[in-house]
């Protein structure tokens, strides 16, 4: 009975929402996750990653700051300065899907490229993205390209937040042993002037369901917090299902991954329309769930915990 619940309740989702490759919704139903994330026998990330971010449009300094922070901060070293909860605590949950015989994976912060001039236009479509992300190394590396409040991309708010992907390295790009090979990307866009009540929640009311009073971002930023809470969900998948062959269930160009497969959920005692009982700072009054690097507060999506077949959560 249970497994027939779970394989409803992904069917409804999937019919209700029309998730496409590895998207990010932030206002799904919270769904049974039993059982939920099948291995695929492919590669995942392992060894020195750099992540490298591709700013599209106009970022301010304070803005980058926010999610350059957010990679230092999952850092095992950063862990000693980080107050707990933290977000090195928070990652330490994608280790679960890393069989003993893979190098651990270990993420630093790479290069930063800012495109200001909107090189490729305000409206792009998924190939502007890859070559966006074709900027950063493309050689043991993640690739993450956020592009700017007003810019728009095809399916951003209609279907989705932001995706993960793999591309071809460029020409340009050396071969491994003779072969070509492929790279990971990530891509995020700033809701704050398109759709915050869809990608941003619960920092903005939701477009639909529930209706309750937004939470106060932790960095004073509602579409660059949200942006956040997007990026994290989306590296885990990157992590556990960089190239469309490893840990997710469902169709593998619509696949629940690690974050996925928790929508909505950021705390104990969530349910659709309420993120959970979160930290509140005392301060500001802002909501979040995880410290960070540089005395961040972020708010972190709950990921899927193979060793309990549960979502996990930090608070």
């Amino acid at each position: 009975m249970a497994t027939t619940r779970c394989l409803i309740s992904i069917l409804i989702i999937f019919s209700i929402f029309h998730i496409t490759f590895a998207t990010r919704r932030l206002t799904e139903l919270v769904h049974d996750s039993t059982n939920l994330l099948q291995y695929h026998n492919g590669a995942l990330l392992t060894g020195d990653i750099s992540v490298n971010f591709i700013f599209y449009g106009n970022f301010k300094p304070s803005q980058k700051a926010i999610v350059t922070d957010f990679i230092t901060s999952l850092s095992s070293t950063s862990l000693k300065s980080q107050t707990e909860p933290s977000v090195s605590t928070w990652w330490k949950t994608t280790e679960k899907y890393q069989t003993k015989s893979t190098k651990s994976l270990k993420l630093k912060l790479g290069k930063q490229i800012s495109d200001e001039k909107y090189s490729l236009g305000k409206s792009l479509k998924d190939k502007d993205i890859v070559a966006l992300a074709s900027k950063g190394e493309t050689r043991n590396a993640v690739n993450i390209v956020l592009t700017a409040s007003n810019v728009l991309v095809d399916g951003f708010c209609s279907s989705r937040c932001g995706s993960h992907g793999s591309a071809p390295a460029p020409v340009s790009a050396k071969t491994v042993k003779g072969k070509n090979y492929k790279f990971a990307y990530i891509w995020v866009g700033n809701s704050e002037t398109q759709c915050p009540g869809q990608c941003a929640w619960p920092f903005h009311q939701p477009i639909y369901g529930p209706q309750a009073a937004p939470l106060v971002a932790p960095n004073n930023d509602v579409g660059v917090d949200g942006m956040v809470i997007n990026l994290a969900g989306l590296l885990a998948g990157t992590a556990t299902n960089p190239f469309g062959n490893g840990y997710y269930q469902g169709d593998a160009d619509a696949p629940l991954e690690a974050a996925s497969a928790c929508p909505g959920v950021y705390a104990k005692g969530a349910y659709p329309g309420y993120a959970g009982d979160l930290l509140i700072d005392s301060t500001t009054g802002a909501s979040y769930n995880a410290h960070g690097a540089n005395g961040r507060k972020y708010l972190l999506p709950a990921l899927y915990d193979p060793s309990t077949s549960t979502c996990s959560t930090l608070v």
